[in-house]
């Protein structure tokens, strides 16, 4: 039998809000919701005062004031957010080298060999706790368990600011009435499969036969028993240690619906700027491209294309996606836009051969540098000028890591 693990789940409570709120302590104690920059956007954090009257993550603005007359609206600082997710990681490292992110305001750690340096792991989680309160003003609610399924799980049972232990003793009793739906991979779909098959707690997912569930779940049968039985052994991965990342791409929330092929070639441009230049900074170049289109009617379509050489400059990447675009018949007015590469390589600097090649990697190389040390966009295409209150994808992706390609500063 290997050796017990001690897993700890940290899960920053309400992220984007409490970091409002500590930066404006105005907000405080108040129902705040924090919203993209634009005004078609939905609700990405909701305080917990906000909860209060049913106001949840992903809620459209105007429900939201349906809700709640008094509720505050804050344009997302998503520079301000992934600073702070990134300080709060470093804490964590000062306890155990085995951090594992696993999004911007969620993270693993594996105490199995430190915890005797500070004396149990739920010591670590109070020291955690209290620095990042002390030097943030916001808290977390920590879980505490023999591996991340059960660690995750239990960070969920106190919200806010809590500290949950769920030990190897106990873990039958806790799974036992458990709802399926509480355990982090099990979806609404699947959950609706279980339920039509009698199972509705964790309890009754470990006792199930597992043949049964193979022959409905395939190879996925086997990997649910294990779940409702809180097994599992996948490890804490730090970030240096994660699987190189697969793709690079930002999609965008139209402020309003548009049809005009002139309209979508500039927010295309402007996708494909930004993609370019995320690859460039992290050495990366991809030979496939996808378009993203999402229509009025919330429906949404992609189409790739693979090109005849891997590319991260910005124009090469538009071109490609111009080339999808012009394969397909816009059904309807769009709503969103997404460009993204994918097949990726990474590639080492050298020079050009040819003087046209060379000045045009010296002019990429300086807009790089400038908008990396005044903000994005500081110098663009000709195209994009006037285009300013649309610059950036306003949205954080959930894949965000302090460290490495991850490690999107965007507006």
């Amino acid at each position: 039998m290997g050796e017990q693990r001690t897993v700890i789940h940290l899960d920053i409570n309400s992220f984007f809000a409490s970091v409002e709120q500590s930066a404006n302590p105005e907000l405080k104690g108040k129902p705040v919701v924090v919203t993209g920059s634009q005004q078609r956007t939905v609700i990405l954090t909701a305080s917990y005062e906000a909860r209060e009257f049913g106001i949840k993550t992903g809620m459209m603005l105007h429900e939201a004031r349906r809700l709640c007359r008094d509720v505050i609206m804050v344009p997302a600082d998503n520079r301000k957010y992934t600073h702070t997710s990134a300080q709060i990681m470093k804490m964590m490292l000062d306890y155990t080298p085995l951090v594992e992110v696993f999004s911007i305001d969620e993270a693993f750690m594996d105490v199995t060999h430190s915890m005797s340096m500070f004396t149990s792991a739920e010591n670590i989680a109070y020291l955690l706790k209290a620095r990042i309160r002390h030097q943030l003003d916001i808290t977390c609610s920590v879980g505490i368990a023999p591996n991340k399924l059960l660690a995750k799980l239990a960070s969920e049972m106190k919200k806010p600011d809590g500290l949950t232990v769920i030990a190897p003793e106990n873990v039958s009793r806790v799974l036992e009435t458990m709802p399926i739906k509480e355990l982090c991979g099990i979806g609404k779909k699947t959950e609706r499969y279980l339920n039509m098959m009698g199972i509705y707690t964790c309890g009754e997912l470990g006792r199930c036969d597992e043949g049964r569930l193979s022959r409905k779940f395939g190879i996925v049968g086997s990997r649910l028993k294990q779940m409702g039985l809180g097994i599992d052994d996948s490890p804490v991965i730090p970030a240096e240690d994660a699987d190189e990342v697969k793709s690079v791409g930002h999609s965008m929330t139209l402020k309003r619906d548009i049809s005009s092929r002139s309209e979508i070639l500039r927010y295309l441009l402007q996708l494909s700027e930004m993609v370019g230049r995320r690859a460039r900074r992290y050495g990366v170049a991809g030979k496939t491209v996808h378009l993203t289109i999402r229509y009025a009617d919330f429906s949404t379509f992609g189409k790739q294309g693979t090109l005849s050489q891997h590319v991260n400059q910005s124009d090469e990447i538009y071109q490609g996606v111009i080339n999808i675009l012009d394969s397909i018949e816009l059904e309807q007015p769009v709503r969103l836009l997404g460009v993204r590469i994918t097949n990726l390589c990474y590639q080492r600097e050298q020079l050009p051969l040819f003087e046209e090649e060379r000045r045009k990697a010296f002019m990429v190389n300086a807009m790089d540098t400038v908008n990396d040390k005044f903000g994005d966009f500081t110098v663009t295409f000709g195209s994009l000028l006037g285009n300013n209150e649309e610059k950036g994808s306003h949205v954080i992706s959930p894949a965000w890591k302090p460290e490495g390609i991850r490690n999107v500063q965007v507006r």
